[in-house]
């Protein structure tokens, strides 16, 4: 029983007031069972999808069965989506319009199914021309498709659905030029992605490899005042300086090797009207692997945080900040235990404020 307790409890809430924790709660408690619905709806959509069965020329197959392994779960998806939008426009948090999410929705589902069919293609291919020996040539591909992902993401995915421009000249500019010179890692261009066209939420993220590296700020952050935006900046950079996007793309050719030898292992020739069952299983594959990329997640956090911190020298500053984003964006305060340790990538608010 005190296992069973331990899982629902929630995480103590500190530094909120009694509205601003009741918001969250109230902004947060549908979004629970929308999250487990949003689990359960594609998985048994996948499940239907392995039982169907259509013949087609070989050359067709390959691509339609891909297509539909990821368009299908995608549509039935729409419902929960459409309730996420709805409730978010509800507490003003999103400012997109239903046209705007329609076509953000349109995007993320050819998307998606491009990169089903380019990742599913090749491996469906070399089963048919190396019945024994395919996994020789699907692993080395599977790995470089993740790190030409890593590397493309960037300047190929990232523009679809944002504009991106530099960082104009003046008293922020200069600041963060500074903050970023103090913590030994100059940037030469602070790209401002259009994010205000569908959230009031604030963010910043690095992303991309090698040449493609980039550091980009949410423009819902330029009214934030200079000294917290420099808090943001060098979390960001601690990011960088500690090379946990490397570190992720190196966990992500791991894991698809592991899963590439696994459907070796129960499936030796795959061929295209597999390719429900084999997302079935990624998709749970990832399920439970979840878990250990989000402790990993938080744990990276954390690390930027103390960079931040060594950085700027300013724990006021960071605690501002982030109560600020909490409250803006309508930030989990006090997840249940199941959720903060399956899902959750970030550590809450109030860890991060009582870590300052």
């Amino acid at each position: 029983m005190r296992i069973i307790g331990s899982l629902l409890s929630v995480k103590s809430p500190a530094g909120f007031d009694a509205a601003e924790l009741e918001r969250s709660r109230r902004f947060h408690r549908p979004l629970h069972v929308a999250f487990v619905l949003d689990v359960l709806f594609p998985l048994a959509s996948l499940v239907v999808l392995t039982q169907l069965r259509v013949d087609l020329p070989w050359a067709a197959a390959v691509v339609v069965w891909p297509a539909l392994a990821e368009l299908v779960p995608g549509v039935v998806r729409l419902p929960v989506a459409c309730f996420r939008h709805r409730h978010a426009v509800r507490f003003g948090l999103s400012t997109q319009s239903w046209r705007g999410f329609a076509a953000d929705r349109a995007k993320g589902l050819g998307v998606g199914a491009a990169l089903t069919v380019v990742a599913l293609v090749p491996l469906f291919a070399a089963a048919r021309i190396f019945p024994h020996g395919w996994p020789r040539l699907v692993v080395p591909g599977a790995a470089l498709l993740v790190l030409l992902l890593g590397v493309l993401a960037p300047v190929v995915l990232e523009p679809v659905w944002n504009r991106f421009e530099p960082l104009p000249d003046g008293p922020l500019a200069a600041h963060l030029h500074g903050v970023a010179a103090r913590a030994g890692t100059p940037v030469g261009e602070i790209l401002v992605a259009d994010a205000s066209r569908r959230t009031r939420a604030g963010n910043a993220y690095v992303s991309g490899l090698g040449r493609t590296r980039r550091l980009v700020l949410w423009d819902t952050l330029l009214d934030t005042p200079p000294d917290e935006v420099g808090v943001v900046l060098a979390h960001e950079l601690g990011h960088r300086v500690r090379r946990h996007v490397a570190w992720l793309t190196a966990a992500g050719i791991a894991g698809t090797t592991l899963f590439v030898v696994g459907l070796r292992l129960v499936r030796p020739g795959p061929v295209p009207h597999d390719a429900a069952a084999i997302v079935l299983a990624a998709a749970l594959a990832e399920l439970g692997a979840l878990p250990v990329f989000s402790a990993l997640s938080r744990r990276f956090e954390r690390t930027a945080d103390r960079f931040s911190l060594a950085v700027t020298g300013d724990p006021g500053a960071f605690r501002r900040l982030h109560h600020r984003l909490a409250v803006t964006n309508l930030a989990e305060l006090e997840p249940p235990n199941w959720l903060y340790y399956w899902a959750m990538s970030h550590p809450t608010p109030p860890e991060r404020i009582d870590s300052a």
